[in-house]
């Protein structure tokens, strides 16, 4: 029974993987791969967890992906909340703020300017609610789609590599740091330099051939009217919403709130903030402009991607899977460097999430103490592995759903340059430690 779970993860993956070739929505495939290896798993409880016996089987899966749901549904309302809330500050014109001040074309500097901005953002909001901010930045500034795909796939890299050396840039650093495996002082100076190599790496070699200029789309992109907001209300509603977003932390670390109740705070207080601002607009006038006319245009295609995805390799998780191979790494590699680089790599297969909880698990304080080079070099890993392919990460399936991105366009031509990015980090680790 594991090998069907496992057939039905990898073609699903292939599916996913093939979108433009067989026409199939990658939500609708996501969606079915994870609700069929949980069906998989009930239906044959008895091979699976053949000690428990036929109700305690039953009990123990219920109770398992209910748990599971609990973590997914945390990603989803976080998710959903951080593209409302860039959605409400597109539709008040608050990205015209940023746009209309870019008045380069050359494809070298603005892919420069993107990409900086992408890792020192991600270092201090999170990877994923960054993509989802310069996602948005892409469509307003950029017309050609081969444009906006290479320049989203970059931040795809840069996401990730400025989430990995911050102690709340990105989840798997964050559950380390709070398991006391790393300290917060520890992992910025020892992983930064490899995370800006991670990220400076593909930039320099892309920057030796890329020539020419780019077709900026001009004019405030906000298809709303002029006389539908004011220059204050664009204003209050732009800093309200990017300095809410980068406040979720700072709340998080003060009230001790999951993110994603941070980040449905900030929405309920910009959802009133903007109902009072236009109260006494007509109700034409203002439905593009309130949460509950904005809500509606949420992709919500790519939430569901995202819940399919997570469904997956959460039933991978429950029947041992990821856990044995774990195991098997830990027993046929005792080396950190090797151990690491392939833990960094099955991350743009499967979440990087239960990777890290398995190490956590499996490696005690006492084996590699606090701050260890172990987890210096999973914290880096785990964090930046994910870029190899775009749905290998948080900001990659968020990057993927909001812009369109095909998969296979993004192997052929991201990969490489993450994977380079990647080894030019571990190479920096190897020698100077």
């Amino acid at each position: 029974m594991y090998s069907i779970l496992i057939i039905i993860f990898i073609l699903g993956y292939l599916a996913i993987a093939l979108e433009h070739i067989i026409k199939i929505d990658k939500a609708a495939t996501a969606l079915l791969t994870g609700t069929l290896c949980w069906t998989v798993i009930l239906v044959a409880a008895n091979a699976f967890f053949p000690e428990l016996g036929t109700d305690g089987q039953t009990k123990f899966i219920h109770s398992d992906l209910l748990e599971h749901l609990g973590e997914i549904s945390e990603i989803l309302f976080f998710l959903l909340g951080a593209m409302t809330i860039v959605e409400l500050i597109d539709a008040h014109g608050g990205f015209a703020i940023i746009t209309d001040r870019v008045s380069t074309t050359s494809k070298t500097k603005l892919l420069w300017f993107f990409c900086g901005i992408t890792f020192f953002l991600s270092a201090v909001l999170d990877n994923l609610t960054t993509a989802i901010v310069m996602a948005t930045l892409l469509k307003k500034l950029l017309r050609d789609k081969k444009d906006i795909w290479f320049f989203g796939g970059m931040i795809v890299i840069a996401a990730n590599a400025g989430g990995a050396w911050s102690p709340i840039g990105d989840v798997t650093t964050i559950m380390l740091w709070i398991s006391g495996r790393v300290t917060a002082g520890n992992i910025i100076t020892t992983v930064f330099v490899p995370s800006i190599l991670c990220v400076l790496t593909p930039l320099v070699v892309v920057s030796l051939t890329m020539r020419g200029t780019i077709a900026l789309a001009y004019g405030d992109g906000t298809g709303i009217s002029q006389k539908s907001v004011t220059s204050k209300e664009r204003l209050l509603v732009f800093w309200c919403g990017i300095g809410g977003l980068l406040m979720v932390p700072v709340i998080k670390s003060i009230t001790h709130l999951p993110p994603f109740m941070c980040i449905l705070l900030l929405l309920s207080l910009l959802w009133t903030l903007t109902e009072y601002l236009h109260r006494k607009k007509e109700a034409e006038a203002k439905r593009h402009l309130i949460i509950s006319g904005i809500i509606k245009k949420i992709d919500t295609p790519s939430v569901l991607f995202f819940l399919g995805i997570l469904l997956a390799v959460a039933g991978l998780q429950t029947v041992g899977i990821l856990a044995d191979l774990a195991l098997y790494m830990q027993n046929h590699l005792d080396n950190l460097y090797v151990l690491n680089t392939l833990i960094g790599l099955l991350s743009s297969i499967v979440d990087n999430v239960p990777l890290v909880a398995g190490a956590i698990g499996m490696y005690p304080l006492h084996q590699y103490p606090q701050d260890h080079l172990f987890w210096e070099l999973l914290s880096y890993c785990a964090g930046t592995g994910g870029s190899a392919l775009i749905i290998g990460s948080a900001a990659g399936v968020a990057i993927m759903g909001i812009l369109k991105v095909d998969f296979i366009w993004y192997a052929k031509r991201i990969s490489w340059l993450a994977l380079l990015g990647y080894a030019s980090g571990i190479v920096y680790l190897f020698v100077t430690r």
